[in-house]
């Protein structure tokens, strides 16, 4: 049925309760407006946002890989109170309607006393809960007046700027309701700090919100960074308009001080119109202050999510403009030197992937054989990464415990000692940002230190680092070196999180926010940005009996499995866009490096020809 539907706009599905006929089915006519509106959204139908049951969501799926934020979805038609149903099915009634955007909650509205002023709006605070509430109770009744109870699990919440938080918790609510002069019962007084927020379960947000990723500068005012949030899909006509008011209004509170927006102050929207595949964004005067070229980049990765856009127009303040020496009308899939993988993704595919030799060199692939290009002891490194610009490599001693680095890549040159960890600490594989700035982070078991070095300068701690009570097993900075992946121990159990790094105005760096992605794996054990969207990971998920390598969304959607095939002990995982996922792995005693047969093929077979370990691709 859901295949069908993924082919159908806009299908409604309505429900309607009957209210019983006996007092003694009185339960089931409590919760059976709930039950009516859950059985309508399982039919959700492409393009459902996902929401994890112990993550945070960070980011959207990417615009050119993803299904469109525009792509089909099934309506829920919610239905109005009746005359004859008491406190209970009130309640009931009003969170099933709740899940409807549509008319600006008119329908929930209704179960509303008249003078009660509840606008969630387009942007609400919402309550995420595991599963719908069935059984609303009266704990007080007094003449016409009434107060009903509900419990449930929460997950977590969604803020009005559509940032997804985990936050599992058991959650209470009280209503009161008070009798019209009708003789109809209504809700009074809602619950909670947020009294215009809404009770919605995770199917309730599959169904009728996407992720979106807005797009923001980092820092070096180059690179896109990708801001994902939770969108209500209702009216197709206005959906152009409400993600480009969604990137006016800037970043999310995770993001905040992190990035930036080529859109001035007070910039807001007059309107977007679209006239076949070209949508004209007119911007507001404010706009004028503002590069033209860089609204234009974040204009332009925003709106590529929509399907029916392939073009847009700039207008500010009903005037069209456009970078110099470009055409009025763009296309939304240009500006790919703006892209959160790199400002030349192109060559990203074509880079060399580096390994520790088994002679003890650091080589390059090629083919099924590793060519050594480092020799000596910078050859010798275990963990070795090479920087972006190939300028320096860094790399571990075989125990962990001490850091080196090493310029340039190539023959045999020196190796300079640039950490030494405490007793029984050791350091994770080194990261390097496109910048040229090393990371790493000193861990022991209950504690970490995260150590800074910016090419040319001493290595420094990070002045606020968000995990220093917490074992940290892996660390990468991704392309766009804003987002920072770590595997962090929890609960003696490894966990894959996300945070951000900001820089302060006196130079000092703030890395923390850090949040949960994915609730799947039981263990993990490396990882990798394989592109802005996605990690490599090589660890155990609860089917699992041994460590297998998944692909993990950012956004916190399902992991997929990579590969078929035997892989011996896998150890070390390694990624770029559009480039083979290489494993690090070790089988009778001796070290390989695998990559699938077919690299573009999710199932392929893993194949292990090359007698080396720790694959790496630069940064």
């Amino acid at each position: 049925m859901t295949r069908t539907l993924n082919r159908t706009r806009n299908r409604s599905r309505a429900a309607h309760p009957t209210p019983p006929r006996a007092p003694r089915a009185r339960h089931a006519r409590r919760v059976r407006p709930a039950l009516a509106a859950a059985a309508a959204l399982t039919l959700c139908a492409a393009g459902c946002a996902n929401v994890p049951s112990g993550g945070q969501v960070i980011t959207g799926r990417p615009a050119e890989r993803a299904e469109r934020v525009d792509d089909p979805y099934v309506r829920l038609i919610p239905v109005p109170p009746r005359p004859s149903w008491g406190p209970e099915e009130i309640v009931s009634g009003f969170l099933a309607a709740s899940a409807s955007f549509d008319d600006d909650h008119k329908v929930a509205k209704q179960y509303l006393d008249v003078q009660n002023s509840w606008k969630p709006g387009m942007r609400p605070y919402v309550t995420v809960l595991q599963n719908r509430i069935l059984d609303p109770h009266v704990v007080k009744s007094s003449g016409g007046e009434a107060t009903v109870r509900v419990t449930g699990t929460q997950l977590g919440t969604i803020s009005t700027d559509g940032q997804y938080t985990a936050a599992p918790k058991d959650l209470e609510a009280t209503f009161q309701l008070a009798r019209t002069p009708q003789g109809t019962w209504r809700i009074t007084n809602l619950p909670g700090e947020e009294k215009s927020g809404l009770l919605l379960t995770k199917d309730d947000v599959q169904r009728a919100m996407h992720t979106v990723n807005l797009y923001f500068f980092a820092p070096d005012q180059r690179t896109l960074v990708p801001n994902g949030i939770f969108l209500p899909v209702v009216n197709r006509e206005t959906l152009s308009a409400r993600l480009v008011r969604a990137l006016l209004a800037g970043p999310t509170s995770w993001l905040h001080g992190a990035v930036e927006s080529a859109f001035p102050e007070g910039t807001g929207l007059r309107g977007v119109s679209i006239d076949k595949d070209v949508a004209v964004v007119d911007l507001t005067r404010q706009a004028r202050g503002g590069s033209v070229e860089r609204m234009s980049a974040q204009l332009a990765w925003t709106l590529r999510q929509m399907s029916e856009i392939k073009q847009f127009r700039l207008r500010i303040d009903g005037e069209t403009t456009a970078p110099a020496g470009m055409d009025a009308t763009q296309p939304v899939g240009g500006w790919a030197g703006n892209s959160p993988d790199g400002q030349n993704p192109s060559q990203l595919a074509n880079q060399n992937a580096y390994v520790a030799g088994p002679s003890r060199f650091l080589g390059t692939l090629a083919g099924d054989h590793a060519q050594p290009v480092v020799t000596g002891a910078a050859g010798r490194l275990s963990h070795p990464v090479v920087a972006p610009d190939y300028r320096e490599l860094a790399g571990l001693n075989d125990k962990g415990d001490q850091v080196f680095t090493a310029a340039p890549v190539t023959g045999a040159p020196g190796v300079r000692p640039l950490l030494t960890a405490h007793r029984g600490a050791r350091f994770t594989a080194p990261s390097w940002s496109r910048d040229g700035t090393l990371w790493t982070v000193e861990s022991k078991a209950d504690e970490s230190w995260l150590w800074v070095r910016p090419r040319g300068e001493r290595p420094v701690l990070a002045a606020h680092w968000g995990l220093g009570g917490r074992q940290v097993l892996a660390f990468r900075v991704a392309r766009d070196s804003v987002r920072a992946a770590v595997i962090v121990k929890l609960d003696n159990r490894p966990q894959v999180q996300i945070g951000r790094i900001a820089h302060a105005q006196d130079g000092s760096l703030d890395v923390g926010s850090f949040l949960p992605v994915s609730s799947e794996m039981e263990d993990a054990i490396d990882l990798a940005w394989r592109d802005y969207q996605t990690f490599a990971i090589l660890g155990r998920a609860k089917h699992d009996s041994r460590s297998l390598p998944y692909l993990m969304p950012v956004s916190g959607a399902p992991i997929s499995s990579l590969g078929v095939g035997a892989l011996g002990e896998p150890r070390t995982i390694a990624a770029a866009p559009g480039a083979p996922v290489l494993i690090g792995t070790r089988s009778a005693e001796k070290d390989s490096v695998c990559r699938q047969r077919t690299a573009d093929k999710s199932y392929s077979e893993w194949i292990c020809p090359t007698a080396a370990k720790d694959p790496s691709y630069p940064g």
